[in-house]
């Protein structure tokens, strides 16, 4: 997934971030609300990470312009406030979960990924497609039985191919999904993932390239 952190302590920003790379997303950081409206105005993040209390513009504000805006784009709101009234008044500005600080970074990281789940179409837990099985959960993939090691890159980059069943998909799209903003959109990275992909996956070769759309498993 796409995943926004806006949080204004630079270290649990980066922890956060770090945490969510490690599960395999392409995560981007900024540290101030006004950032944060600039960044979602302009990039279709499947979750943003917001801590509540932040310079420039208040989360608050960013929560509520958020949740006017028609997109998909679910909010976990973070806060050092933990009373009930405070989750309940987060919720109703538009928040899809509410999580106090101190947290685990473990739960903020299955919180993500149970929101990322609500704005993609149901898939099962375990992915499947022409003898090749990926679980999100463990990160694992095997092709017939063969277990394969990748990259968390090449992990994602499979795990898209495999959610879009047999239709294709753009390298633009890869890189939305599986790649930060800091990528050069001009850069040959996905073509490159896409080579060691089918080089890890073994004969016959299972990922096909659709000249001028994109890549795809039949």
């Amino acid at each position: 997934m796409r995943i926004l952190v806006v949080e204004d302590e630079v270290l649990l920003a980066a922890a956060v971030a770090e945490g969510l790379r490690q599960a395999a997303h392409a995560v981007d950081v900024v540290h101030d609300g006004g950032a944060a409206l600039e960044r979602v105005a302009v990039n279709d993040y499947d979750v943003v990470v917001l801590d509540r209390d932040l310079p420039v513009v208040h989360g608050d504000e960013v929560c509520r312009r958020m949740a006017g805006q028609d997109g998909s784009t679910r909010v976990l709101m973070l806060t050092a406030a933990a009373g009930i009234d405070d989750r309940v008044a987060g919720l109703a500005l538009g928040a899809d979960d509410y999580l106090s600080k101190p947290f685990a970074l473990r739960e903020l990281v299955a919180r993500v990924a149970a929101l990322g789940r609500r704005t993609r179409p149901a898939v099962p837990p375990v992915l499947e497609r022409s003898g090749i099985r990926l679980d999100p959960h463990r990160r694992e993939v095997y092709r017939h039985g063969r277990y394969v090691p990748l990259s968390r890159k090449e992990f994602a980059v499979l795990a898209e191919l495999l959610r879009a069943d047999g239709t294709a998909v753009s390298a633009e799209q890869l890189l939305e999904k599986a790649w930060d903003e800091h990528i050069d959109p001009f850069t040959h990275v996905v073509r490159m993932t896409i080579l060691k992909l089918r080089r890890k996956l073994g004969d016959p070769p299972i990922v096909l390239t659709d000249a001028g759309v994109g890549y795809r498993i039949p």
